[in-house]
């Protein structure tokens, strides 16, 4: 069963078999099949090794030109080795992403809360793609019938066809998803418990829930037989790593480990003892989690025991929970806030305007040229006419946002339409 991750082609061959949720792909050996398919892709693509790569398999390229020089990377010039000697090319899905653990006994299957984590190594998402920087959960995102629905489409068909292609999958399968328009799409299978997700969601098991038991009955063939619990609140992760991460990065310098207040867990990885000192030995090096009644109580923690410690070269992010607190923020002003009117009042639907961002960003993306960017979401922006033939004029563009509309309405007196941008 554990060819479900040790080989994305067989994944995704997999998925489409048992009608699964996933982007358009095409597995490929040969280098000039797969050229030719990115050429002709209608859609952005992204570049995976087949195989093992150690979290670094993946590249996401901005145009076909970087596709093709992906290609040649992991194909020609083997930037992956072995792993890279079959790849995957798919589509580019765009939307929130959301991990989601569950246990199953071949059988049945139970999940723990849906999670959400930070790949790139800096704050605003910003520098390379990490094996994680941070997470928590439950990702305010995954509703309730979100969870409902990617178990009957994704986790329960995913345990049945295993079981029915003669591999049946016992353990923890840990799913990867992209919260797309048309739906939940997975972009990986994970046959194991991963990091940092593990450490926000174990924590979050109530004190009466024994995980050995859990395990013991997934592999015992029973799981129905007993109920995985968990408390009410939040967990996260802040992720502590080696200057250079996730490039080469030193080792051996010594972690000085303070006192943590309660509901505060330090997590090593990247470790080791050498006589009465504890010293760095990887690239992530350690993971504090916090857990509390709201998520700003779990990450208020987490950051606390940050603090906490201290080793030469430590970096972190700062910026752990963001998309989860301007969602929260953004629900309770859907709500009513403090009793004003809110934007769903106002005929503004916060989720569907994401949403719509999301969609139009390759599409904006494929606007870029000399002279302009191609980001989306800022409020002004300029555009150089030299890089384009014209002599010396630059153009500067701004967009307004609430309060000029705000001002206009309480001028004309006509507050119908505030809330309706297109």
């Amino acid at each position: 069963a554990a060819v479900i991750e040790g080989s994305k082609a067989f994944s995704k061959d997999f998925m489409k078999k048992h009608g699964i949720p996933t982007a358009a792909y095409g597995n490929f050996r040969d280098y000039e099949q797969a050229c030719a398919f990115v050429r002709e892709a209608p859609f952005d693509v992204v570049i995976k090794a087949s195989g093992l790569a150690g979290g670094k398999g993946v590249l996401m390229p901005t145009s076909k030109k970087e596709a093709l020089q992906a290609l040649k990377e992991v194909m020609v010039d083997g930037a992956f080795g072995t792993a890279g000697d079959e790849v995957v090319v798919e589509e580019l899905l765009v939307g929130q992403e959301i991990s989601v653990l569950a246990v199953s006994d071949g059988y049945t299957v139970v999940s723990f809360p849906a999670a959400q984590d930070h790949k790139r190594a800096y704050d605003g998402d910003k520098g390379a793609n990490t094996g994680g920087m941070g997470a928590y959960a439950p990702a305010p995102v995954a509703t309730a019938q979100l969870m409902e629905q990617i178990l009957k489409t994704v986790l329960q068909p995913s345990i049945d066809g295993m079981r029915r292609d003669g591999f049946p999958f016992v353990g923890c399968l840990f799913t990867g998803f992209m919260l797309t328009a048309d739906g939940p799409k997975v972009l990986e299978y994970n046959c194991r418990f991963g990091d940092p997700e593990t450490e926000v969601v174990l924590p979050l098991l109530a004190d009466e829930c024994d995980l050995t038991e859990v395990m013991l009955a997934a592999a015992e063939g029973r799981l129905d037989a007993v109920a995985l619990r968990f408390r009410d609140g939040y967990a996260a992760t802040v992720v502590m790593a080696s200057e250079g991460y996730p490039g080469a990065y030193p080792t051996g310098r010594a972690i000085t480990l303070g006192e943590t207040a309660a509901d505060t867990l330090v997590f090593h990885a990247g470790t080791r003892r050498t006589g009465d000192v504890v010293e760095t030995a990887g690239g992530r090096v350690l993971a504090v989690t916090g857990v509390g009644a709201g998520l700003q109580d779990a990450l208020d923690r987490a950051y606390a025991g940050v603090r906490a410690i201290d080793f030469g070269g430590a970096f972190y992010r700062s910026d752990i929970g963001y998309r989860a607190i301007e969602h929260l923020r953004q629900q309770q002003q859907q709500q009513g806030g403090a009793g004003g009117l809110s934007y769903a009042d106002a005929g503004v639907d916060i989720d569907a305007g994401n949403r719509l961002v999301d969609l139009i960003k390759p599409i904006v993306r494929g606007t870029r040229r000399a002279g302009t960017d191609s980001d989306i979401g800022g409020f002004g922006g300029v555009f150089d006419l030299r890089a384009t033939g014209y002599a010396d004029p630059v153009l500067v563009a701004a967009t307004d946002g609430l309060f000029t509309k705000l001002m206009i309405a309480h001028e004309m007196g006509i507050h119908e339409s505030v809330g309706i941008d297109l």
